[in-house]
């Protein structure tokens, strides 16, 4: 009989990028955050479109990122929701904003969950979370 202390920890989902999310996840493999900025306003804007959401420009480029932000909201795991995060609960789920405006949903790494406050500035951290597949994350900024 398999205990769930030991039995194999399962894969984690993976992202998979595609032809829109490549330059994302291409400059994540450098420990460079890019998103998405409209050319006519210079709006930035996470996630992916195809239009600018504040004048409607289809004008989009890549641009990146500072890497800075704050936090803007979190919450804590106490539950195993998928069993290849098992092993990580209770862990963080985190709303950082960035400096240039848009919010991605992350993790943030090299703190206590307690310790974590909204408002406290952040940066990313780049990790590999497969053979060649980065994600960033954040950490409390130096």
């Amino acid at each position: 009989m398999t205990t769930p202390s030991t039995s194999p920890q399962p894969a984690r989902p993976v992202p998979l990028p595609d032809d829109a999310s490549a330059p994302f996840f291409d400059a994540a493999r450098e420990n460079r955050l890019m998103i998405q900025r409209c050319r006519g306003c210079g709006t930035y804007f996470w996630p992916l479109r195809e239009i600018c959401s504040e004048c409607l420009a289809d004008d989009l480029e890549w641009a990146e990122a500072s890497g800075r932000g704050t936090v803007h909201s979190f919450g804590v795991m106490h539950r195993v929701y998928h069993p290849s995060f098992a092993r990580d609960v209770p862990y963080n789920l985190t709303v950082v904003e960035l400096e240039e405006g848009p919010r991605l949903n992350t993790n943030l790494v090299d703190i206590d969950n307690e310790a974590i406050e909204v408002g406290m500035n952040v940066e990313v951290a780049f990790t590999e979370v497969d053979d060649g597949a980065y994600l960033p994350l954040f950490r409390p900024a130096s």
